[in-house]
């Protein structure tokens, strides 16, 4: 009988395993790490930075003192960078590109640096920003993630008047769903919600979701502009036998429930764990769960390790979380009579091509839970009338975010590019806000 309960650690374990990952740097740390930095002139660390942060230029402001115009630089470019500096995979963007990372060295610890600088900032709800005079237009935001939350604050600074209209109770999107709760600590994610929108002129309208509450032909006719920025709702479904079972659970719904839960030794946890992915919330459903209190925790993935979607580092944590990674199988049925109870899974193999194969050999994994982490997809009726181009599920947009249909900008992981990324979200609705603000002057 699968073995699901409460309460399997005690409340010290718990708070201790959902503690912050990646503790402040104290200010003699930030220093001696600001030291490191070369200063580039030309430096690939902002190159690799999607929102275009000068890097060198908020590090030497740590060196000076200057903490409050170094949160600037960073904020200025991307409103989200506190966010960023806890959650960005800056192994493979910025650090990665550090001249300093060498067999021989070790890069500048540039996301420990960017969270040093923003932290007074929401600490002390210091605001950097204000509105310019009101333009008199009025844009729709349909979405309250990092991609819809970006682009409000960017518009309401350039003058014009927003309404966010978003599904949730909170802002935030998966930064306040959908991020291993060890990441984000303090509620974190809504303190900076709160500093977005205390720049002023942005509306939130809870509740309300597009393709049921709200139709993309009403906004545009009602508003001057509007920015979908709606995620990815719907989970993809593994389409195999017992995958309906009782047990079989969405990773999203689990990391979202242990998000918003007060006490989190009152979560169930199976003893023995399957998660099926590859991804970062596949690493994060698993090493929740082991830090919940399973016992043994597998995640199988159908391909090798370099095309898992986590980074190195994540496949790191979860390893050195006891976590047990299988690669190169894929999930043939979920075993059970009443419930979950195990997984078969057929190992399989890469040719030349890069294609998949089954090979007919096949392996079981017992299990209390199983989670489906396959990636998401958007809901087949959020969008209502077709009126946007899309490409295998996802809309089509220009370089400018903009959508096929005239008036209409989009980003995130809904648009064709988006790569789950927080800070790719960011971008993608600094960069349509910009663009909205010159077709709404002219």
């Amino acid at each position: 009988m699968p073995d699901i309960r409460p309460h399997r650690l005690s409340r010290e374990d718990i708070d201790r395993n959902f503690s912050d990952l990646h503790p402040p740097l104290r200010r003699s740390e930030a220093l001696i790490e600001a030291d490191r930095c070369y200063f580039c002139f030309d430096a690939p660390c902002t190159t690799a930075c999607p929102t275009g942060i000068d890097i060198p230029v908020f590090i030497q402001k740590i060196r000076s003192g200057n903490i409050r115009g170094s949160a600037q630089t960073i904020l200025n470019e991307n409103i989200m960078g506190g966010m960023c500096a806890r959650v960005c995979p800056t192994e493979v963007l910025c650090e990665e590109a550090c001249v300093r990372n060498t067999h021989e060295d070790k890069p500048v610890e540039i996301g420990l640096l960017q969270r040093y600088a923003t932290d007074p900032a929401f600490e002390n709800d210091t605001q950097l920003f204000s509105r310019a005079e009101t333009s008199g237009k009025k844009v729709a935001v349909v979405g309250g993630g990092p991609a819809g939350l970006s682009c409000a604050h960017r518009l309401a600074m350039l003058g014009h008047d927003v309404v966010i209209y978003n599904r949730d109770d909170k802002l935030g999107g998966l930064n306040e769903y959908g991020i291993a709760a060890y990441k984000t600590v303090n509620d974190f994610a809504q303190r900076e919600v709160e500093y977005i929108l205390s720049i002023g002129g942005i509306e939130v309208r809870s509740g309300t979701s597009l393709g049921e509450d709200i139709t993309l032909s009403d906004l545009t006719k009602e508003y001057d502009a509007v920015f979908v920025g709606v995620g990815l709702g719907d989970v993809n479904a593994l389409s195999i036998e017992g995958e309906d079972l009782p047990g079989v659970e969405n990773a999203i719904d689990y990391i979202s429930e242990l998000r918003q839960a007060d006490d989190k030794t009152a979560l169930p946890v199976g003893r023995k764990v399957v998660v099926i992915g590859g991804g970062m919330t596949a690493i994060d459903v698993a090493v929740q769960s082991k830090r919940l209190g399973a016992e043994l925790v597998d995640l199988v993935y159908r391909r090798g390790v370099a095309q898992m979607g986590a980074s190195a580092f994540e496949q790191e944590l979860a390893q050195t979380n006891g976590v047990t990674i299988h690669h190169l199988a894929q999930p043939l049925r979920v075993l059970g009579t009443d419930s979950a109870e195990g997984v078969k899974f057929e190992k399989t193999v890469l040719d030349e091509s890069g294609a998949l194969k089954g090979t007919g050999d096949t392996f079981t994994l017992d299990a209390d839970i199983v989670f489906k982490a396959i990636g998401q997809r958007l809901k087949d009726d959020v969008l209502d009338d077709g009126s946007l181009k899309m490409d295998k599920g996802k809309i089509i947009v220009n370089d400018h975010q903009e959508t096929s249909l005239p008036g209409v900008w989009a980003g995130g992981d809904c648009v064709v590019g988006g790569d789950d990324l927080t800070v790719s979200a960011v971008q993608h609705g600094k960069v349509a806000a910009m663009a909205i603000d010159r077709h709404l002057r002219t």
